[in-house]
């Protein structure tokens, strides 16, 4: 298939997570994403490990975020390295990068010298905390947005501490919405043939994601942040939403009226809550009641009864359980992509389905410099090195 962005060329300097991850979606739209590294080292999340595992000598998050890309290796920091970017920028659609406020004019690549080189070029700016203000300099890395965002005070049960997502969950949001800006411009370009900047920092979009949390503290004067003292699930929704536990595993309640829970489950016990504001005002007392009844039972039989009955719930999988399940096995969502040198790597494919076709690449994550000499061949007329 014809993919949307095919013929878009996408240079990418950003390192880490959030903006590979807004090139990994362009590269999945179609977009050919030239990936700038430094010399010897390249992108830092190459030896970024989240875990023990290396392939091919590079970390899984590499691999995972930097599929279907080509590595071309330009030392910034001197002239020569500079000039040989800039004839690619005459080229390219998009510039990405998420350096620090100060970073880019150091390194020769703001959007001011940028704009002068190609006029019609879109720029997207992802940084930490903004370029202004007494955070700009803070280190944008995941944890401590999360941390510093109020997000941690929404998971886990009452009493437990902050208690962060198991994700970097603000590096892909701040992608996410980049990418959303980016193909705004690409949209406007083509009917004003005019470029521009999109700049996103990494707080302004984890605290958009808590917007409606954020909304709820307006609106109630203020409250501090109350999650229930078990099964929590969500700080402001009530009873039953949660996950319990049951007599060979867990499982998902979403929301639901308590008394037809109650009649449901044989649990007289929730008869006692008809008042909608009771599974709010009483939401602890509440789960602990179920909490204790849905112990009694296997997840299979619970859901046996609920689900007939159009109840919000699920059984709460590992990725072994969930990868034996039809409902995965048919949206066939893992793919093997290989490198140049032959090695595979398995992993996700985009979510993204155009015309009813996915959007396929089998192509892995480059080798550091790989591409190179064959762009050098292609755009420049000539090299600084």
């Amino acid at each position: 298939m014809n993919k949307p962005l095919e013929g878009i060329l996408v240079l990418d300097f950003s390192q880490f997570l959030s903006g590979p991850s807004a090139s990994l979606r362009l590269a999945d739209l179609g977009a050919r994403v030239i990936k700038i590294e430094q010399p010897e080292t390249g992108d830092i999340c190459r030896s970024l490990y989240v875990s023990n595992v290396v392939l091919n000598g590079a970390s899984t998050i590499f691999h995972a975020i930097n599929r279907n890309k080509e590595s071309y290796q330009a030392d910034l920091k001197k002239k020569s390295g500079r000039e040989n970017i800039y004839q690619l920028v005459k080229e390219a659609d998009i510039v990405i990068h998420n350096f620090r406020p100060d970073v880019p004019k150091r390194l020769g690549i703001d959007y001011e010298t940028i704009s002068k080189i190609n006029s019609q070029i879109i720029y997207g700016d992802i940084t930490g905390y903004g370029k202004t203000g007494p955070w700009r300099n803070k280190p944008g890395q995941d944890l401590l947005l999360q941390a510093i965002s109020g997000l941690t005070s929404l998971s886990g049960n009452y009493g437990s501490g902050p208690v962060p997502m198991g994700l970097a969950i603000v590096d892909m949001l701040a992608g996410a919405h980049m990418v959303q800006g980016l193909l705004a411009c690409l949209f406007r370009r083509t009917i004003a043939q005019k470029g521009g900047r999109v700049e996103v920092s990494m707080l302004e979009s984890i605290i958009e994601f808590q917007f409606e949390s954020i909304t709820t503290y307006y609106s109630d004067g203020g409250e501090p942040t109350q999650r229930t003292k078990s099964n929590n699930a969500h700080a402001y929704l009530g009873a039953p939403y949660g996950v319990y536990e049951t007599k060979d595993g867990f499982m998902a309640l979403a929301m639901g009226q308590i008394p037809v829970l109650g009649e449901l489950l044989s649990c007289e016990a929730l008869l006692n809550y008809p008042e909608v504001s009771s599974w709010y005002d009483k939401r602890d007392e509440i789960k602990e009641t179920l909490s204790i009844h849905l112990k009694t039972k296997p997840t299979k039989y619970w859901l046996s009864i609920l689900e007939p009955a159009d109840i919000w719930c699920a059984a709460v999988l590992n990725w072994n359980e969930l990868l034996d399940e039809e409902g995965f096995k048919v949206l066939d969502m893992i793919r093997e992509v290989q490198m140049s040198d032959g090695f595979m790597v398995k992993t996700t494919r985009c979510p993204i389905q155009i015309n009813d076709s996915f959007l396929e690449s089998n192509i892995g994550a480059p080798m550091l410099g790989e591409h190179t000499k064959k762009i050098n061949q292609e755009f420049l007329k000539f090299s600084y090195e």
